[in-house]
């Protein structure tokens, strides 16, 4: 039996007190069914009904519409909010994602038939399921199915094409070969869908349970080739050779790297999917030792996704952060290295992105066939740990500008700044310790400098 909040209910019962249709529909029936409990917000909740917006305005008279849709927006409370749309047939899709016809339905019936997939096409009106079109079968069986004629349904919204994949990668479930033979034949059409749309479904499915088979998915029906075609060409790029641990071509390499990412946050795991594409332009192989090398494909990926970020209208924090892994995930772990070096690594990448670097460094290496971890590696975390201890910028000092200027006697400016450089540099290389009265004596010996100048 479904459970439904007592917001749902309360809403339900008003609606079938005064005589009118109302149904829990898409997202909410289908995870509730699922066995799983919707996330809590108003947006995960849809609701379908045969009372036109007027009426459903007179019973919620502090609902809104403003849209021409039928939807009408009624607030629960502060922080949630409920839509309730009227029954309601479509028509001609000449932009591939909206309707320019909108007309409302006299059943409940029709207005499922619109719908995209039949595990998104099962209504509930707190008492009984409607299932026109078998979507609780699907359900059972693990299958996403287009409702009708999934032709139609691509054509009608071709964003569709990646909710098909997102849904199959975040249910684990597979794709009904009549959908799946119909996703592929009309794959070019989601070049009528903004950049936009397509990032919010893309980073859905590499945030999903089952990311690389969503990848994998993408590239065997076309669409890869279409949104990511930087990625899409690494499938053809070898890397096994001699003097070489990869065991797979970069493009499977990648794949199993984000399948392999320990990390749920989306870019960190976007960043595993692509910090290798600069291999494809920088791939070479020697002739007569069959060595294949990749020199500089850091600093060609890093330009690639740049683009990519741009195309994908990524925002600026995401940008950045995909572009740091990417541009530095192939730093040095070594014994021999100083703690000046490890500091380096660390103001490279920013101390925020220390653990997404260390997630994406196991990735890779998971990624390439090897052994999670290695001796090095776990002496690297633990040589970032302590060197963190140890004044890492000139604001862990235990003295500030204020010092400067009263003992030194200067004005607020370069001077100050420069000043407190100098003696975190010598508090860096272990001249000096961090401590209150030793760097003050520091300054009080500069004051003694100037006045013997």
């Amino acid at each position: 039996m479904i459970k439904l909040p007592d917001y749902v209910k309360k809403l339900i019962s008003a609606f079938q007190k005064n005589g009118f249709q109302i149904y829990v529909v898409g997202g909410a029936v289908r995870d509730l069914l699922h066995g799983q409990e919707p996330p809590a917000g108003g947006e995960n909740w849809d609701f379908a009904t045969n009372a036109i917006p007027e009426e459903i305005l007179r019973l919620f008279s502090d609902g809104y519409y403003n849209n021409k849709y039928g939807t009408v927006t009624i607030p629960v409370n502060k922080s949630l909010l409920l839509e309730v749309t009227t029954f309601r047939k479509e028509a001609n899709y000449k932009d591939k994602r909206h309707p320019e016809i909108i007309e409302w339905a006299d059943t409940l019936e029709e207005d499922l038939s619109r719908r995209d997939f039949t595990i998104n096409a099962i209504a509930f009106d707190g008492r009984e399921t409607i299932d026109p079109y078998n979507g609780r079968a699907d359900l059972k069986n693990k299958l996403i199915r287009a409702v009708g004629d999934p032709d139609k349904r691509f054509s009608e919204d071709a964003l569709r094409l990646m909710r098909a994949i997102r849904f199959s990668s975040q249910l684990g479930f597979l794709i009904e070969d009549k959908t799946r033979q119909s996703l592929q034949k009309n794959a070019t059409l989601i070049s009528r869908i903004s950049w936009e749309r397509i990032r919010d479904e893309l980073l859905k499915i590499i945030g999903s349970a089952h990311p690389s088979e969503g990848i994998l998915f993408m590239r065997n029906v076309g669409l890869l080739a279409l949104i990511l075609p930087e990625l899409d060409i690494c499938f053809t790029i070898p890397q096994k050779s001699p003097k070489r641990h990869h065991i797979y071509d970069v493009g499977t390499h990648l794949v199993m790297a984000l399948k392999n990412c320990p990390s749920t946050d989306t870019v960190t795991r976007l960043a595993a999917l692509l910090h290798d594409i600069g291999k494809a332009e920088t791939f070479r192989r020697d002739k007569s030792t069959g060595l294949i090398t990749f020199y500089n494909h850091e600093v060609v990926g890093t330009k690639l996704v740049e683009k990519i970020a741009d195309r994908f209208h990524l925002s600026n924090l995401q940008k950045k952060k995909l572009i740091t892994l990417v541009k530095y995930h192939q730093f040095t772990v070594s014994e021999l290295q100083t703690d000046k070096a490890v500091r380096r690594f660390i103001r490279n990448i920013g101390q925020e992105y220390i653990q997404d670097m260390l997630n994406l460094r196991y990735a890779d290496r998971v990624g390439s066939g090897a052994r999670p971890t290695s001796w090095r590696f776990e002496l690297f975390k633990k040589r970032l740990v302590e060197v963190q201890k140890e004044p890492f910028k000139v604001s862990d000092l235990k003295i500030d500008g204020n010092d400067v200027m009263k003992i030194l006697q200067l004005k607020p400016g370069p001077a100050v700044g420069e000043i407190l450089q100098s003696i975190f540099n010598d508090v860096e290389e272990g001249r000096i310790k961090n401590e209150r009265e030793p760097l003050l004596d520091r300054l009080s010996s500069l004051t003694h400098d100037r006045d013997k100048h």
